[in-house]
């Protein structure tokens, strides 16, 4: 007869579930740049003294997508040790623990731009608000003269075309360039900041497919990125 198996103590059920997640910090690239992001998130929320319902949310938030996460993890696990072979189900329930990681993670997006965005808001305004008055049409002059220098930067060290390939990236300058411009043409806008956000999102967006699809190196993208910023933000402040 079989011994009865003792029921795992306190201790004993605290410790695996530590095991747990120390393996999924070892071997979870994803799971790592969660528990990045949340520390930077609580320590910027110390930095901006939110108050203590606001730090709740944010709680909550980081750790519905943490518990996300590691529920995503053991169910990949699991599902990869009962199939031995491609299966539709197999990878739909993979797809739908995915899914549930992707949700938490546009949650917590919300809570935290909900929650930063009125203290960020105020605090960039003042800043920009110091470098730059200028009109809407320096915006163009400014797009332009950074296309003009990324061709002749081009040129230079005969890489790439004006548009493809090459250091520096002209896609990322002339985006990031926008972003710049638009952010400072609508210093009087209430919406400043959220256009300003919306604005940056779709410049690193621009940016990221030049480098996923191979036309240019992240080096040729962020400097691409930096002079359109940069040469922008300087015509506001010369002629603003």
């Amino acid at each position: 007869m079989t011994p009865r198996q003792r029921s795992p103590s306190l201790f004993d059920s605290f410790n695996y579930a530590t095991e747990g997640l120390i393996h999924a910090l070892r071997t979870q690239r994803n799971l790592w740049i969660h528990f990045t992001i949340a520390a930077i998130v609580l320590v910027a929320a110390v930095g901006f003294g939110v108050s203590k319902i606001e730090l709740i949310s944010l709680l909550l938030a980081i750790t519905f997508v943490l518990v996300a996460e590691l529920v995503n993890t053991a169910i990949e696990a699991a599902v990869d040790v009962a199939s031995t072979s491609f299966d539709p189900m197999a990878k739909l329930a993979k797809d739908m623990a995915a899914g549930a990681v992707l949700i938490a993670a546009l949650n917590a997006i919300a809570v935290g731009y909900l929650v930063f965005s009125g203290a960020v808001a105020d605090r960039s305004s003042r800043f920009l608000d110091r470098l730059a008055n200028a009109p809407s049409e320096l915006t163009l002059v400014a797009l332009a003269l950074t296309v003009i220098v990324v061709v002749a930067v081009k040129a230079f060290t005969g890489s790439g075309t004006p548009l493809r390939g090459g250091l520096p990236s002209g896609h990322a300058a002339v985006a990031f360039s926008g972003w710049v411009a638009v952010t400072l043409v609508l210093h009087d806008s209430p919406h400043r900041f959220l256009v300003s956000t919306l604005t940056f999102i779709m410049a690193f967006l621009v940016a990221q497919t030049r480098v996923e699809t191979g036309v240019h190196s992240a080096f040729e993208v962020t400097s691409g990125g930096l002079i359109g910023a940069l040469m922008t933000l300087a015509l506001f402040q010369v002629f603003g």
